[in-house]
Protein backbone atom coordinates (compact mmCIF):
# COMPACT_ATOMS: atom_id res chain seq x y z
CA UNK A 1 0.00 0.00 0.00
CA UNK A 2 1.76 3.13 -1.17
CA UNK A 3 -0.87 5.88 -1.13
CA UNK A 4 0.16 8.97 0.88
CA UNK A 5 -1.33 10.32 4.08
CA UNK A 6 -4.98 11.15 3.49
CA UNK A 7 -7.24 13.64 5.22
CA UNK A 8 -10.05 12.18 7.32
CA UNK A 9 -13.69 13.26 7.08
CA UNK A 10 -14.52 16.05 9.57
CA UNK A 11 -16.42 13.85 12.03
CA UNK A 12 -13.60 11.29 12.22
CA UNK A 13 -10.99 14.04 12.51
CA UNK A 14 -12.89 15.63 15.40
CA UNK A 15 -13.11 12.29 17.17
CA UNK A 16 -9.38 11.70 16.65
CA UNK A 17 -8.47 15.07 18.14
CA UNK A 18 -10.70 14.43 21.14
CA UNK A 19 -9.18 11.00 21.71
CA UNK A 20 -5.62 12.31 21.39
CA UNK A 21 -6.38 15.06 23.90
CA UNK A 22 -7.95 12.63 26.37
CA UNK A 23 -4.88 10.45 26.78
CA UNK A 24 -7.18 7.42 27.07
CA UNK A 25 -5.96 3.90 26.34
CA UNK A 26 -7.26 2.40 23.07
CA UNK A 27 -10.23 0.07 23.62
CA UNK A 28 -9.86 -3.57 22.66
CA UNK A 29 -10.94 -4.54 19.15
CA UNK A 30 -13.78 -7.06 18.85
CA UNK A 31 -13.48 -9.93 16.37
CA UNK A 32 -15.86 -9.46 13.46
CA UNK A 33 -16.51 -10.59 9.90
CA UNK A 34 -17.81 -8.83 6.82
CA UNK A 35 -18.74 -10.28 3.45
CA UNK A 36 -18.45 -8.62 0.06
CA UNK A 37 -21.26 -10.30 -1.88
CA UNK A 38 -20.63 -10.01 -5.61
CA UNK A 39 -22.45 -10.61 -8.86
CA UNK A 40 -21.38 -10.15 -12.46
CA UNK A 41 -22.37 -6.77 -13.85
CA UNK A 42 -24.11 -6.43 -17.17
CA UNK A 43 -21.40 -6.02 -19.77
CA UNK A 44 -18.19 -6.25 -17.77
CA UNK A 45 -16.92 -6.20 -14.23
CA UNK A 46 -18.66 -6.92 -10.96
CA UNK A 47 -21.21 -5.35 -8.66
CA UNK A 48 -20.99 -5.39 -4.86
CA UNK A 49 -23.90 -5.33 -2.45
CA UNK A 50 -23.69 -2.29 -0.17
CA UNK A 51 -25.78 -1.19 2.79
CA UNK A 52 -26.10 2.33 4.19
CA UNK A 53 -26.05 2.30 7.98
CA UNK A 54 -28.68 4.38 9.73
CA UNK A 55 -27.62 7.68 11.29
CA UNK A 56 -28.38 6.43 14.79
CA UNK A 57 -25.68 3.73 14.69
CA UNK A 58 -22.75 4.20 17.07
CA UNK A 59 -20.25 3.02 14.43
CA UNK A 60 -20.04 4.11 10.77
CA UNK A 61 -23.34 6.00 10.98
CA UNK A 62 -24.62 7.04 7.56
CA UNK A 63 -21.81 5.27 5.73
CA UNK A 64 -21.99 2.56 3.10
CA UNK A 65 -20.70 -0.81 4.27
CA UNK A 66 -20.71 -4.49 3.37
CA UNK A 67 -22.90 -6.85 5.40
CA UNK A 68 -21.14 -7.91 8.58
CA UNK A 69 -20.81 -7.62 12.33
CA UNK A 70 -19.26 -8.93 15.52
CA UNK A 71 -18.64 -12.58 16.27
CA UNK A 72 -21.25 -14.09 18.58
CA UNK A 73 -19.76 -16.54 21.13
CA UNK A 74 -22.10 -19.23 19.75
CA UNK A 75 -20.57 -18.84 16.29
CA UNK A 76 -17.70 -20.95 17.61
CA UNK A 77 -19.97 -23.86 18.56
CA UNK A 78 -18.43 -27.10 17.37
CA UNK A 79 -21.87 -28.44 16.46
CA UNK A 80 -22.55 -25.87 13.72
CA UNK A 81 -23.29 -28.05 10.66
CA UNK A 82 -20.41 -27.52 8.25
CA UNK A 83 -19.48 -28.30 4.66
CA UNK A 84 -16.35 -27.32 2.78
CA UNK A 85 -12.78 -26.61 3.91
CA UNK A 86 -12.40 -27.44 7.61
CA UNK A 87 -11.76 -24.77 10.22
CA UNK A 88 -8.16 -25.94 10.52
CA UNK A 89 -7.60 -24.92 6.92
CA UNK A 90 -9.18 -21.51 7.50
CA UNK A 91 -6.97 -20.84 10.53
CA UNK A 92 -3.85 -20.20 8.47
CA UNK A 93 -5.67 -18.06 5.91
CA UNK A 94 -7.25 -15.90 8.63
CA UNK A 95 -4.23 -15.81 10.98
CA UNK A 96 -6.36 -17.21 13.76
CA UNK A 97 -6.54 -20.30 15.90
CA UNK A 98 -9.01 -22.97 14.84
CA UNK A 99 -11.89 -21.98 17.18
CA UNK A 100 -11.67 -18.33 16.10
CA UNK A 101 -11.39 -19.27 12.44
CA UNK A 102 -14.54 -21.36 12.75
CA UNK A 103 -16.33 -18.53 14.54
CA UNK A 104 -15.32 -15.99 11.89
CA UNK A 105 -16.64 -18.12 9.03
CA UNK A 106 -19.89 -18.76 10.91
CA UNK A 107 -20.23 -15.07 11.78
CA UNK A 108 -19.76 -14.22 8.11
CA UNK A 109 -22.59 -16.57 7.14
CA UNK A 110 -24.87 -15.46 9.96
CA UNK A 111 -24.37 -11.73 9.47
CA UNK A 112 -24.87 -11.95 5.71
CA UNK A 113 -28.20 -13.65 6.30
CA UNK A 114 -29.23 -11.23 9.05
CA UNK A 115 -28.36 -8.07 7.12
CA UNK A 116 -28.87 -9.05 3.48
CA UNK A 117 -31.15 -12.10 3.46
CA UNK A 118 -28.45 -14.10 1.64
CA UNK A 119 -27.73 -17.52 3.13
CA UNK A 120 -24.40 -19.18 2.34
CA UNK A 121 -25.61 -22.60 3.42
CA UNK A 122 -27.10 -25.70 1.88
CA UNK A 123 -28.26 -29.26 2.56
CA UNK A 124 -25.07 -30.77 1.14
CA UNK A 125 -21.69 -29.89 -0.36
CA UNK A 126 -23.11 -28.91 -3.75
CA UNK A 127 -26.53 -27.36 -3.11
CA UNK A 128 -27.41 -23.89 -1.82
CA UNK A 129 -30.48 -23.25 0.30
CA UNK A 130 -33.66 -22.22 -1.51
CA UNK A 131 -35.22 -19.33 0.39
CA UNK A 132 -38.85 -18.24 0.45
CA UNK A 133 -41.09 -15.93 2.45
CA UNK A 134 -41.07 -18.17 5.50
CA UNK A 135 -37.42 -17.37 6.22
CA UNK A 136 -38.23 -14.02 7.81
CA UNK A 137 -39.02 -15.76 11.09
CA UNK A 138 -35.69 -17.61 10.96
CA UNK A 139 -33.86 -14.34 10.46
CA UNK A 140 -35.69 -12.75 13.39
CA UNK A 141 -34.62 -15.63 15.63
CA UNK A 142 -31.00 -14.84 14.86
CA UNK A 143 -31.43 -11.11 15.32
CA UNK A 144 -33.04 -11.42 18.74
CA UNK A 145 -30.59 -14.19 19.67
CA UNK A 146 -33.40 -16.62 20.53
CA UNK A 147 -31.67 -19.11 18.20
CA UNK A 148 -28.03 -19.68 17.34
CA UNK A 149 -26.76 -20.29 13.84
CA UNK A 150 -26.28 -23.94 14.75
CA UNK A 151 -29.88 -24.29 15.93
CA UNK A 152 -31.30 -22.56 12.86
CA UNK A 153 -29.31 -24.61 10.36
CA UNK A 154 -30.00 -27.88 12.16
CA UNK A 155 -33.74 -27.18 12.20
CA UNK A 156 -33.65 -26.58 8.42
CA UNK A 157 -31.39 -29.54 7.57
CA UNK A 158 -28.66 -27.19 6.33
CA UNK A 159 -24.97 -26.67 6.90
CA UNK A 160 -22.57 -23.75 6.49
CA UNK A 161 -21.09 -23.79 2.97
CA UNK A 162 -17.59 -22.64 3.90
CA UNK A 163 -16.48 -23.34 0.33
CA UNK A 164 -18.58 -20.40 -0.90
CA UNK A 165 -16.38 -17.91 0.98
CA UNK A 166 -12.86 -16.71 0.29
CA UNK A 167 -10.66 -14.58 2.58
CA UNK A 168 -9.89 -11.13 1.18
CA UNK A 169 -8.54 -8.72 3.81
CA UNK A 170 -7.95 -8.12 7.50
CA UNK A 171 -8.55 -4.61 8.86
CA UNK A 172 -8.41 -3.36 12.44
CA UNK A 173 -10.21 -0.16 13.46
CA UNK A 174 -7.79 2.68 14.34
CA UNK A 175 -7.02 3.17 18.00
CA UNK A 176 -8.81 6.53 18.21
CA UNK A 177 -12.25 4.95 17.76
CA UNK A 178 -14.37 4.27 20.86
CA UNK A 179 -15.71 1.13 19.13
CA UNK A 180 -13.04 -1.00 17.51
CA UNK A 181 -13.25 -4.14 15.39
CA UNK A 182 -10.71 -6.72 14.27
CA UNK A 183 -12.39 -7.60 11.00
CA UNK A 184 -11.76 -10.31 8.45
CA UNK A 185 -13.17 -9.45 5.02
CA UNK A 186 -14.52 -12.29 2.88
CA UNK A 187 -15.75 -12.33 -0.71
CA UNK A 188 -18.61 -14.52 -1.96
CA UNK A 189 -20.60 -14.86 -5.15
CA UNK A 190 -24.34 -14.34 -4.86
CA UNK A 191 -25.70 -17.91 -4.66
CA UNK A 192 -27.69 -19.07 -7.67
CA UNK A 193 -31.41 -18.77 -7.05
CA UNK A 194 -31.06 -16.28 -4.20
CA UNK A 195 -31.62 -12.52 -4.20
CA UNK A 196 -30.79 -10.15 -1.37
CA UNK A 197 -33.65 -8.99 0.77
CA UNK A 198 -33.07 -5.72 2.58
CA UNK A 199 -34.34 -5.56 6.15
CA UNK A 200 -34.79 -2.18 7.80
CA UNK A 201 -32.90 -2.02 11.05
CA UNK A 202 -29.20 -1.22 11.12
CA UNK A 203 -29.34 -0.01 7.51
CA UNK A 204 -31.85 2.15 5.65
CA UNK A 205 -30.74 1.56 2.07
CA UNK A 206 -29.23 -1.28 0.04
CA UNK A 207 -28.02 -1.44 -3.54
CA UNK A 208 -25.87 -3.27 -6.04
CA UNK A 209 -23.15 -0.97 -7.33
CA UNK A 210 -20.05 -1.24 -9.48
CA UNK A 211 -16.97 -0.59 -7.34
CA UNK A 212 -15.74 2.22 -9.60
CA UNK A 213 -19.15 3.89 -9.48
CA UNK A 214 -19.25 3.73 -5.68
CA UNK A 215 -15.80 5.31 -5.49
CA UNK A 216 -16.83 8.05 -7.91
CA UNK A 217 -19.86 8.83 -5.76
CA UNK A 218 -17.65 8.95 -2.69
CA UNK A 219 -15.30 11.39 -4.43
CA UNK A 220 -18.17 13.80 -5.08
CA UNK A 221 -19.44 13.53 -1.51
CA UNK A 222 -22.66 11.76 -2.51
CA UNK A 223 -21.89 8.80 -0.26
CA UNK A 224 -19.51 8.14 2.61
CA UNK A 225 -17.37 5.09 3.28
CA UNK A 226 -14.73 4.12 5.78
CA UNK A 227 -11.24 3.47 4.35
CA UNK A 228 -11.44 -0.37 4.43
CA UNK A 229 -14.61 -0.31 2.33
CA UNK A 230 -13.13 2.12 -0.18
CA UNK A 231 -9.84 0.21 -0.43
CA UNK A 232 -11.67 -3.06 -0.98
CA UNK A 233 -13.82 -1.55 -3.72
CA UNK A 234 -10.74 -0.08 -5.40
CA UNK A 235 -9.19 -3.54 -5.52
CA UNK A 236 -12.35 -5.15 -6.85
CA UNK A 237 -12.71 -2.54 -9.60
CA UNK A 238 -9.73 -4.16 -11.33
CA UNK A 239 -11.53 -7.47 -11.97
CA UNK A 240 -13.65 -8.39 -14.95
CA UNK A 241 -15.82 -11.05 -13.33
CA UNK A 242 -16.77 -12.67 -10.05
CA UNK A 243 -14.87 -15.80 -11.09
CA UNK A 244 -11.71 -13.71 -11.42
CA UNK A 245 -12.20 -12.26 -7.94
CA UNK A 246 -12.72 -15.68 -6.38
CA UNK A 247 -9.64 -17.07 -8.10
CA UNK A 248 -7.54 -14.12 -6.95
CA UNK A 249 -8.84 -14.48 -3.38
CA UNK A 250 -7.69 -18.08 -3.30
CA UNK A 251 -4.11 -16.92 -3.78
CA UNK A 252 -4.16 -13.79 -1.59
CA UNK A 253 -1.78 -13.32 1.31
CA UNK A 254 -4.15 -11.71 3.81
CA UNK A 255 -2.24 -9.49 6.21
CA UNK A 256 -3.47 -7.50 9.19
CA UNK A 257 -3.83 -3.79 8.46
CA UNK A 258 -4.02 -1.33 11.36
CA UNK A 259 -4.39 2.25 10.09
CA UNK A 260 -2.74 4.89 12.27
CA UNK A 261 -4.28 8.30 12.82
CA UNK A 262 -1.73 11.11 12.88
CA UNK A 263 -2.88 14.25 14.70
CA UNK A 264 -0.96 17.47 14.10
CA UNK A 265 -1.70 21.11 14.83
CA UNK A 266 -2.79 21.58 11.21
CA UNK A 267 -4.52 18.36 10.25
CA UNK A 268 -5.57 14.81 11.04
CA UNK A 269 -4.37 12.15 8.62
CA UNK A 270 -4.64 8.41 8.12
CA UNK A 271 -1.48 6.39 7.53
CA UNK A 272 -1.28 2.75 6.44
CA UNK A 273 1.41 0.10 7.02
CA UNK A 274 4.27 0.44 4.56
CA UNK A 275 3.86 4.17 4.07
CA UNK A 276 6.70 6.48 5.13
CA UNK A 277 6.27 7.54 8.72
CA UNK A 278 4.05 4.68 9.81
CA UNK A 279 4.87 4.14 13.53
CA UNK A 280 7.21 1.23 14.08
CA UNK A 281 8.36 0.95 10.43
Amino acid sequence: MTEPLRTLPPDLAERARAFAASGAAPPAARDSATVVVLRDAAGHGVEAYLLRRVQSMAFAAGRYVFPGGSVDPRDADADVPWAGPPAAGWAAALTADEPLARALVCAAVRETFEEAGILLAGPDDETVAALDGTWGTARESLLDRSASLSELLTSKGLRVRADLLRPWAHWVTPEIEPRRYDTRFFVAALPAGQEPLHFAGESDRAEWVRPADALARQATGEIGMLPPTAFTLAELAEFGSVAEVMAAAQARDVRRVLPKIIVTAEDVMLLLPGEPGYPGD
